[in-house]
């Protein structure tokens, strides 16, 4: 197996009929989802999605994959393929659109009518180019036909990408539920007939890799949420993804069952399921819908709520209600249903969303105590299969973290690829299709690009460490006037803090230490603002670290007069 190395250095040119993949997201992490293939001096880009940010990078809203790869390039680009309608896969297309307005944007009608919803917010009229399964289509040298694939969003896709390099089959996300809501199969006699033809990489989804057998289809969970309704005394608030069209839609259907009306929350759930209803992807019955405006005139058991907050997103509708700042009210007898999976990294935020509504009385069900939720993202069992109908002469596992990629890696090795032949990237990483065989060549700049609010780009790491640190350890100034000549102190030094969990009085202590160094100094000629910075940081980091073993930001301000 191919495995990066941190000391790859940049790739040499493409060579003819050479064929270059490089990630610009989604290896080594769930989300960021973006591959740039390039073929003849020509670019296509399959998806362009988003990271939600983690703990550790406060006041971070969305995390871009790093655009500088083909910044000086945006001519050269064909496409932006699109395989389905997740934030992880098209999030990132507005700021893709502010480099390139016109873009075509390569889809099924779902995805392009949800990402052209998702564009009105940012005043972009994006170039749409619809696909349904089953097509050919050519975008300067690259042929793409696309296949039906499964997922927990209606109309997902895969694509074939055909060059002079070879057949490139990448499954988007996908499952193979055999029972699906929609009756919309993956399309497995299309990936063995690509097999046949010959496929000669393969990247397949590997966020379950590590899962045996075969996912749950989606039908199942039907006869829970049917249980649920019927065990609820009073209101039913049903929360999950914005995008899972068919929960929406099992949650409708049993409302209906159980004569109770419903209402949608959270802005994102209203425009997502007012595209899909629209567009006859979800069935709403005659007289079903009431406005959330009016919901609380409606008695408590007649009622269900469908909103957004499944992750413990902290200004979702269901956090809000938990916090108790949102209009509706949690009572007890309520009850809580978290029709989603739980993403990696969102555990304690989520306990937090069920304690804060179990506090007020509400009964609240989820994945760890009922079956309420399915992946939509194939099991071990369904990767073998995929990997045994196309039979790929290569191999590169995509959408996963690292422990998933290489299990998916062990999968295609007992299938029969060779170790040789099975490459395991991360962003950055460039992999070149050339002659039959997939080879890592170099590395490129792939790194994080923050959006905080208005800015793009702006906060950096050393930006995010500082925030941490004020967040943890608090921050300490110290203001000192200083002799513009002699460097010597003349007034202060006046000590502040706030968040370091040390009483102003205690530094009374380091005040006599702060003169005695700023004494020496000037004797010894130092009268450089910076110096006298560096000696006041250095003097009250060590006092504190020394009698509180904290390490709070410490901000020195010298004034000279």
């Amino acid at each position: 197996m191919s495995h990066p190395h941190p000391d790859l250095g940049p790739p040499p040119p493409l060579p003819v009929n050479g064929l270059r993949i490089v990630a610009l997201g989604g290896l080594g992490e769930i989300g960021r989802n973006m591959a740039v293939f390039e073929f003849d001096g020509r670019l296509l880009i399959v998806d362009c999605g988003v990271l939600f940010p983690e703990p550790d990078q406060p006041g971070v809203d969305l995390i871009l994959p790093d655009f500088d790869y083909i910044r000086d390039r945006l001519d050269d680009i064909e496409a932006v393929v699109l395989t389905h309608a997740h934030e992880d896969h098209i999030g990132a297309v507005p700021y893709l659109l502010r480099e390139r307005a016109d873009l075509p944007l390569v889809g099924s009608k779902l995805t392009l009518a949800l990402i052209e919803s998702k564009l009105t917010e940012h005043r972009i009229q994006p170039v749409k180019r619809e696909v349904v399964e089953g097509e050919r289509h050519r975008f300067g040298p690259f042929e793409c036909e696309f296949f039906a694939v499964n997922h927990s969003i209606p109309d997902a896709l895969a694509v074939a990408i055909r060059t002079a390099a070879g057949i490139v089959l990448h499954t988007g996300d996908f499952k193979m539920d055999q029972l699906p809501m929609d009756g919309r199969l993956t399309d497995l006699g299309g990936f063995a007939r690509l097999g046949t033809e010959g496929v000669d990489l393969l990247m397949s989804d590997s966020t379950n890799s590590e899962v045996p057998g075969f996912v749950t289809s989606e039908r199942d969970i039907a006869p829970v949420i049917d249980e649920v309704y019927r065990n609820a005394d009073k209101r039913v608030i049903v929360a999950c993804f914005a995008s899972h069209v068919h929960r929406v839609q099992q949650a409708l259907d049993a409302a209906e069952k159980h004569g109770r009306k419903v209402a949608l929350m959270g802005r994102s759930m209203v425009r997502n399921m007012g595209v899909a209803r629209d567009l006859g992807y979800l069935r709403v019955p005659p007289g079903l819908m009431v406005d959330s405006r009016e919901i609380e005139e409606w008695p408590p058991e007649d009622v269900v709520l469908i909103c957004t907050g499944s992750q413990g997103e902290p200004m979702a509708a269901l956090s809000r209600m938990a916090n108790r700042d949102h209009q509706i009210r949690i009572a007890e007898g309520d009850t809580v249903l978290l029709a989603s999976s739980l993403v990696p990294g969102n555990e304690t935020a989520v306990n937090k969303v069920i304690n804060g509504l179990t506090r007020w009385g509400a009964r609240v069900i989820h994945k760890g105590n009922a079956r309420v939720h399915v992946s939509g993202h194939a099991a071990a069992g369904e990767l073998l299969y995929v990997l045994n109908l196309t039979r790929p002469s290569n191999f590169m596992p995509v959408h996963g973290e690292w422990r998933h990629l290489r299990a998916h890696a062990k999968l295609a090795a007992l299938t029969g690829v060779p170790d040789d032949h099975i490459v395991i990237a991360e962003d950055g990483v460039v992999v070149d299709l050339l002659d039959g065989r997939a080879k890592i060549v170099g590395a490129v700049q792939a790194g994080y690009v923050y959006v905080d609010g208005t800015s793009v780009g702006g906060v950096t790491d050393v930006a995010l460490k500082d925030r941490r640190i004020l967040g943890d350890e608090g921050f300490i100034s110290i203001v000192l006037v200083v002799d513009s000549t002699t460097g010597k102190l003349t007034g202060g030094p006046e000590v502040h803090a706030r968040g370091s969990g040390i009483d102003l009085d205690a530094f009374e202590e380091v005040i006599p230490l702060l003169e005695k160094s700023l004494q020496e100094a000037a004797l010894d000629g130092v009268a450089d603002v910076q110096q006298m910075r560096r000696l006041v940081r250095r003097t009250v980091g060590r006092w504190v670290s020394d009698t509180y073993r904290r390490r709070p930001m410490i901000i020195p301000v010298v004034v000279e007069v």
